[in-house]
């Protein structure tokens, strides 16, 4: 599935349909340079998900957690993790309870952790406003763009 948005705010209501989609317990999996708009579709999906958009980078914090009504979401930052030694110190595997949902940012570090069933996102920035959004392995996503 692939859809472009032209805005932030574009993205964002893409990302809320996403999250709207969501039953608890998915991995996401972002890939994407710096500026690609992760944060900005993380607003989304925790706002479609039904926990608020109150969603800010966990670049310093590695990881930034959401609940809401009995909900969870987790977004992970592993841009500075390097191997399974960095990934275990972040708590990513006591996140995976089967409800909590985990955003993963630079998932491309840690691809070999990623369980079988992640949800994977891939945004591209073809200019300042305009994304190209890649989602693969959920067919809940296949017609989303449309």
């Amino acid at each position: 599935m692939v859809k472009t948005t032209n805005s932030p705010e574009e993205t964002i209501e893409f990302a809320k349909k996403v999250g709207s989609l969501l039953d608890g317990g998915e991995v996401i999996a972002y890939r994407g340079g710096l500026g690609a708009g992760k944060t900005t579709f993380t607003r989304g999906l925790c706002d479609g998900f039904g926990i608020g958009d109150d969603v800010t980078s966990p670049t310093f914090a590695l990881v930034n957690e959401y609940r809401k009504n009995g909900k969870a979401l987790c977004h992970f930052d592993m841009y500075r993790i390097n191997g399974a030694d960095d990934l275990e110190t972040t708590g990513f595997y006591d996140y995976m309870d089967g409800e909590t949902v985990l955003a993963v940012e630079w998932s491309e570090n840690i691809e070999e952790a990623l369980p079988e069933g992640t949800i994977f996102i891939d945004i591209v920035r073809i200019d300042d406003n305009t994304r190209e959004i890649h989602i693969s392995g959920d067919d809940r996503f296949e017609n989303i763009g449309d």
